[in-house]
């Protein structure tokens, strides 16, 4: 196991210890939710990086990373509609491209052989996610609008995976 892989397995486990944080009755729990999140970024942004700069991508990191990006998107979804943070149409619109996506990269896999690896766009989504996350539990009063850029956003990025499956589909077709 590497260091890239053992980071976005770390992620992973910070699923729970953000929930529990954040359902607490611990005095600072808003800021301490915040720590358990920035956390969580930072080992998305460190996975990558030293996955790229010592080319030690794997195809279980291809896979565990958005998975655990996915994982940790719905959980704090989930816990900012039970926590009546954000509405049900802004959490169903953000999982919907979620699953599109996972369902997509299965597509890939399954017809290509391939998984497209997360894009620049895919990762400035992350995390202008994770933006909107902070600025929802310090409670921003540009929170809820700034989620729903990104929302909105997000769906417009999903349409460049798409011109990349095409692209590679076409290729593949040609060889």
């Amino acid at each position: 196991m590497n260091l890239p892989n053992t980071l976005t397995i770390a992620r992973l486990f910070l699923i729970p210890v953000y929930l529990f944080v954040f359902f607490s009755d611990f005095e600072s729990k808003s800021l301490l939710a915040f720590a358990v999140l920035f956390l969580a970024g930072l080992t998305d942004i460190a996975d990558g990086y030293f996955a790229r700069k010592y080319k030690l991508s794997t195809e279980l990191g291809v896979i565990l990373d958005p998975l655990a990006d996915k994982m940790f998107m719905i959980s704090v979804l989930g816990s900012f509609i039970i926590s009546g943070t954000i509405s049900w149409w802004a959490a169903g619109s953000v999982v919907v491209r979620d699953l599109s996506m996972i369902i997509g990269s299965a597509v890939s896999q399954v017809r290509m052989g391939k998984i497209l690896p997360a894009n620049m766009y895919g990762k400035l989504t992350t995390l202008l996610f994770y933006v909107s996350f902070f600025l929802l539990i310090l409670e921003s009063p540009i929170g809820q609008l700034f989620l729903w850029c990104i929302i909105l956003f997000s769906f417009v990025t999903s349409t460049f995976y798409l011109a990349e499956y095409k692209k590679m589909s076409r290729l593949q077709h040609e060889i």
